[in-house]
């Protein structure tokens, strides 16, 4: 199986938070996800903003990011580009949907890459990337 994380998502599974169990439970067969230079510069700010904001201590934030390393270079993840395309849809998601659903430019950019590069599944926990999704009738887990 094929599948695109948001960064959300592949925080709680890689640390602590009330989302974790979830998370490990949604992927307990662990699928391949594909990876963009979007969720790679936001997973490092993300883990980054858990010690500014006091919710992991600098050794558990280094864990975390062991642990992504580590299945990066096991080849738990296949990198992908933020390509033109991936952009455009962007662009088209932003001029069909924000307005209903106030969406921000991040999450189009994660649900566009969905679009553009087809995984079997999308793992998201944020609720407008989640409204998005479903408006394009892709499959997004947990349920």
């Amino acid at each position: 199986m094929i599948a695109y994380a948001d960064t959300g998502f592949l925080i709680s599974l890689y640390g602590q938070d009330a989302n974790s169990p979830a998370a490990n439970a949604a992927v307990e067969a662990r699928p391949a996800f594909l990876l963009t230079p979007l969720i790679e510069a936001e997973i490092l700010n993300a883990i980054e903003l858990c010690v500014f904001r006091n919710q992991w201590t600098r050794k558990e934030a280094a864990a975390a990011l062991d642990d992504f390393q580590h299945d990066r270079t096991a080849g738990h993840f296949r990198t992908e580009p933020l390509s033109p395309e991936i952009w455009e849809t962007a662009f088209d998601l932003a001029r069909r949907h924000t307005a209903n659903l106030g969406i921000r430019t991040l999450d189009l950019l994660h649900v566009a890459s969905v679009k553009v590069l087809k995984p079997d599944v999308f793992f998201t926990f944020d609720q407008r990337q989640r409204s998005l999704a479903r408006a394009e009738r892709l499959r997004v887990r947990p349920v």
